[in-house]
């Protein structure tokens, strides 16, 4: 079960697997190398454009499928975009 959808604003697109606090687990179609940080917009369960969402990268892990596993923390997250990451839930 993917908790949101994003898309990187570099290019790409990634689905939020867990958000535990300010950690965060994102399966991602691009890598980045630790200590990058990514911004990307999210994405609704209809499609509709959400808030931005910043993530501090410690670990980027390719896949079998190709797909890359990013692991993090978000940055200056508020209420607002938790409440819509919970309110994304996909499954």
């Amino acid at each position: 079960m993917a908790l949101a959808r994003l898309v990187w604003l570099k290019g790409g697109d990634g689905t939020i697997e867990s958000l535990t606090g300010d950690a965060i687990l994102i399966r991602s179609t691009i890598p980045s190398p630790p200590g990058s940080r990514l911004d990307s917009q999210l994405i609704g369960l209809s499609g509709e454009p959400g808030p931005n969402l910043r993530v501090k990268i410690h670990n980027s892990k390719k896949q079998s499928d190709g797909m890359f596993l990013l692991d993090g923390r978000v940055l200056d997250v508020t209420r607002e975009v938790r409440q819509f990451i919970v309110n994304s839930i996909d499954g």
